[in-house]
C-alpha cells in the first residue's frame, strides 16, 4: 500500500486507507450479528495488555469455530503496524482505541446460516479511533449514574459471557429505556434472577466495608480491566471477592465503580436516582485510580480532565 496521511485499517488481509475500508452487505456480521470483538487502548500511544486481549479474542474464535488462518503473532504484528501508523497522525497527548473484530464471513446467498453452502472465510478487521476523553469528563467530576432497565442480561445458557461478541441489540433497547430516566445514565443489567451483571462496555463493582465486591463470572465478561483492578486490590491489600449482588446491595454500598478499557476505572455515585454512599467519589475508588496511574506512568484522571471540553 502506498504511503497515506490518513488512518489505515487492516481488513481481509490488506492494509487500506480508512476511507476505503468497507464491509459487504452480505457479510454475516451484518446479516446475523455473527461477530466477536476486542478493544484495547494505548497509554503514551503504546498498546496496553494487547497480549491478553488477543488471547481472549482467540478463545472467542475457537468457541465460535471461526478459523481466521492467522496466528496470534500474525495478528499482533498487523495490530502494531496499524497502531504505529495511526498514532503518528495523532496530536500530542491523544491516545488510540484499538478495535479487533472478526465476523463469520461473507455469504452472497444472503440467507443466513441456512444458505452458507460451503466453507466460510471469516472477515478480520483491525481499526483504531482517537479516545474521546471529553465524553468521560463528568464521570471523574461527579461520578456516573447507573440505571437498571427492565431488559435483562442474556442468560449464560444462551451465550457464554466469557466470549466478547457484537450481538448487542438488547443493549440498544436497554439504553433506550435507561435514557428515558436520565439521558446521561448508563445501563446496568440484571439477570433473570435479579442479580447485578454488568454495563454495556464495563464490569461493575461495589465497595462495602473496605472490600471490593464483584458479581460472579457466571453472568459477566471477565474483563481485562477487571483483572487489572483485582491485581491492584491485591497490591493495596484491599480485600476482593465475588458474590451475587442485587440492586439493594448497590444502593447500600459505600462506593461503586466500573472497570473498562477506555477509561480504566469509572466512579459511579448513583443508582436509579439514589446516591451510593455519600453520593461522592469514594476513597477506595480514588486509591485504585492512583494505583492504575502509577502502573501506566501517567495520571489517567488528569489525562481526561485536561482534554479540551467539546464546544
Amino acid at each position: 500500500m502506498a504511503a497515506t496521511q490518513e488512518p489505515i485499517v487492516y481488513l481481509r488481509g490488506e492494509f487500506v486507507p480508512a476511507s476505503r475500508a468497507h464491509m459487504a452487505i452480505y457479510d454475516l456480521g451484518i446479516i446475523l450479528g455473527a461477530t466477536v470483538t476486542e478493544m484495547t487502548r494505548t497509554f503514551r500511544q503504546v498498546p496496553f495488555r494487547l497480549d491478553e486481549h488477543l488471547a481472549r479474542l482467540y478463545r472467542s474464535l475457537k468457541y465460535c469455530r471461526f478459523d481466521v488462518g492467522l496466528t496470534p503473532e500474525d495478528l499482533k504484528a498487523a495490530t502494531r503496524r496499524v497502531v504505529e501508523h495511526n498514532a503518528a497522525l495523532l496530536p500530542a497527548g491523544e491516545e488510540l482505541g484499538i478495535v479487533h473484530f472478526v465476523t463469520a464471513g461473507e455469504n452472497r446467498l444472503y440467507a443466513g446460516a441456512a444458505g452458507a453452502g460451503g466453507k466460510m472465510v471469516p472477515t478480520v478487521c483491525i481499526h483504531t479511533f482517537p479516545l474521546p476523553f471529553s465524553l468521560w469528563r463528568d464521570l471523574f467530576v461527579q461520578g456516573g449514574h447507573v440505571v437498571t432497565p427492565s431488559t435483562r442480561h442474556i442468560p449464560p445458557e444462551c451465550l457464554d459471557p466469557k466470549m466478547k461478541y457484537r450481538s448487542r441489540l438488547h443493549w440498544w433497547i436497554a439504553d433506550g429505556e435507561t435514557h428515558l430516566a436520565d439521558p446521561k445514565a448508563i445501563s446496568l443489567l440484571l439477570d433473570l434472577d435479579g442479580n447485578i451483571t454488568e454495563c454495556a462496555g464495563a464490569n461493575f463493582l461495589v465497595v462495602r466495608k473496605g472490600a471490593v465486591l464483584s458479581p460472579t463470572t457466571k453472568n459477566i465478561l471477565p474483563g481485562i480491566s477487571r483483572e487489572v483492578a483485582i491485581g491492584l486490590c491485591a497490591d493495596l491489600s484491599i480485600p476482593f471477592r465475588e458474590c451475587d449482588l442485587q440492586t439493594y446491595d448497590v444502593i447500600n454500598a459505600d462506593e461503586a465503580f466500573m472497570s473498562t478499557t477506555p477509561y480504566c476505572i469509572g466512579p459511579v455515585t448513583r443508582i436509579n436516582g439514589l446516591p451510593i454512599g455519600d453520593g461522592r467519589i469514594g476513597p477506595v475508588t480514588r486509591r485504585l485510580l492512583d494505583a492504575w496511574s502509577a502502573k501506566v506512568g501517567l495520571n489517567v484522571v488528569q489525562q481526561i480532565l485536561d482534554y479540551p471540553a467539546p464546544r
